[in-house]
Order: C-alpha cells, then sequence, then structure tokens
C-alpha cells in the first residue's frame, strides 16, 4: 500500500503512519533520564582513569587476587598466579570499555534497545579514542605504561558490546516477521 506524500504545511508527529522513523523512533526521553544516564556515562570514565592510576597496578590485583584464592583455601604456584592475574586484568579491559561503550550508545528508548548502526560505530570510536588517552595517561605514571595491546582489548570489548543492541534488534524483527499476516 503507497502512501501519498505530507502535503505541504502539514505537521508530521514522529507516531504518525506517515513518518518514515515511525517504527523506529520513539518519544523523546525526560530530560532528567538523559541527564542521569550521561552522569553515569562521564562517571564510568572517571573509574576508567582511577582504574589506571598506580594504586591499581598489576602487584595490587595479584594481592587481591592472592587474598581471594586464600580465602577459598586454594594456592597456586606464582607463575600460575601471575598467569590468571594477567588473564583478570584483560578481562576487566574487556568489560570495562564494553560497559563504556553502551553508556555511549545511550539509553534505550521506548523501553527496549533499538539498532542505530550510526550511534554504535560513535561508541566503539569513541571507546577506542579514550582507550588511547587513558593508556597515554599511563605513560607518566609510577609502575604503569602503555599498551597498544590493552587498546585493542579495549575497542574489542566495546564491538562486542555493540552485540547486545543489535541482538535486541535482529530479535524484534523476528518477532516481527512472525507475527505479521
Amino acid at each position: 500500500m503507497a502512501t501519498s506524500p505530507t502535503p505541504i504545511g502539514q505537521i508530521v508527529s514522529p507516531n504518525s503512519a506517515l513518518s518514515p522513523t515511525a517504527d523506529t523512533e520513539g518519544p523523546e526521553l525526560p530530560k532528567p533520564v538523559l541527564v542521569l544516564w550521561w552522569t553515569f556515562t562521564v562517571a564510568w570514565a572517571m573509574i576508567i582513569f582511577l582504574l589506571s592510576t598506580h594504586s591499581f597496578g598489576s602487584d595490587y590485583t595479584q594481592s587481591y587476587l592472592a587474598r581471594f584464592l586464600a580465602a577459598v583455601h586454594l594456592q597456586l604456584p606464582l607463575s600460575t598466579l601471575h598467569f590468571l592475574n594477567v588473564g583478570v586484568r584483560k578481562l576487566a579491559h574487556l568489560s570495562e570499555y564494553a560497559l563504556f561503550a553502551l553508556f555511549l550508545y545511550g539509553p534505550p528508548e521506548r523501553s527496549r534497545v533499538l539498532w542505530k548502526p550510526r550511534r554504535a560505530i560513535f561508541s566503539v570510536v569513541g571507546a577506542a579514542l579514550y582507550s588511547l588517552t587513558d593508556e597515554y595517561h599511563q605513560i607518566f605514571v609510577a609502575g604503569r605504561g602503555a599498551s597498544l595491546w590493552d587498546c585493542g582489548l579495549d575497542t574489542l570489548g566495546a564491538t562486542l558490546a555493540m552485540l547486545l543492541p543489535f541482538s535486541g534488534h535482529q530479535l524484534r524483527l523476528m518477532r516481527k516477521t512472525r507475527t505479521a499476516p
């Protein structure tokens, strides 16, 4: 069924059938929700910055990992503990930047996650750029060093995080095609 063009001067609401984005765009979120969302985003960026200080270096995390393992009555050789510590730290890179990318992607609209490719690209690129600045910062921190490998892990985490809104969109499309007459 073809729709007729909108007459000149007629106002088209975002929810009307004439709107090209009627199916994908929701009503604007209340300003307090947006302010809260971006406050959490900035707070998370500050936490990432804090985690890249001397206080959270490899020795620190290995010490806490050893204490945790001792508390659950596990003893590991030092080489195994070191290997486990490196794995935990790399997993932390993936997860902290995955969450950061989801924050950059923005809040879900209409109580569901919508796939917006441009926004996803912005989120991954934004997280990658922040990762580069974070690694640059570590050049000046005693006991820390910059690593492009870590930037790669951070970007991978951000990219993997975009699978969440994309998967939500794909599931919605599959449900829609099943219920369509």
